[in-house]
């Protein structure tokens, strides 16, 4: 999938408007986090099937509720095998790594 490809689909209205209704379902939490009883906000709307050529025109994929989850840029980053900058303390405050 082109770079164009994403971002043609992630500036979209639809999208836009599917993340924020995503993100005010779940209270703006990580939903990891909130797993494991921490209260962090999330900033990213994650899909769990990860969008791709043959996908990306794909409702039931791009804007099912089904398929996102909110994650908080740590555990976003884990989703892509990213390092962390930082964890999350016992108490729920970000700690820089």
């Amino acid at each position: 999938m082109s770079q164009g490809e994403q971002e043609q689909f992630y500036f979209s209205n639809a999208w836009k408007e599917c993340r924020k209704a995503y993100f005010k379902k779940v209270g703006g939490l990580c939903e990891k986090c909130l797993a494991k009883g921490l209260v962090v906000p999330a900033e990213i709307v994650h899909h769990k099937i990860h969008l791709n050529a043959e996908n990306i025109n794909d409702p039931s994929i791009t804007l099912n509720f089904d398929n996102l989850i909110a994650e908080c840029r740590v555990h976003h980053g884990e989703e892509h095998g990213r390092p962390k900058r930082y964890h999350i303390a016992e108490d729920g405050s970000i700690e820089t790594i």
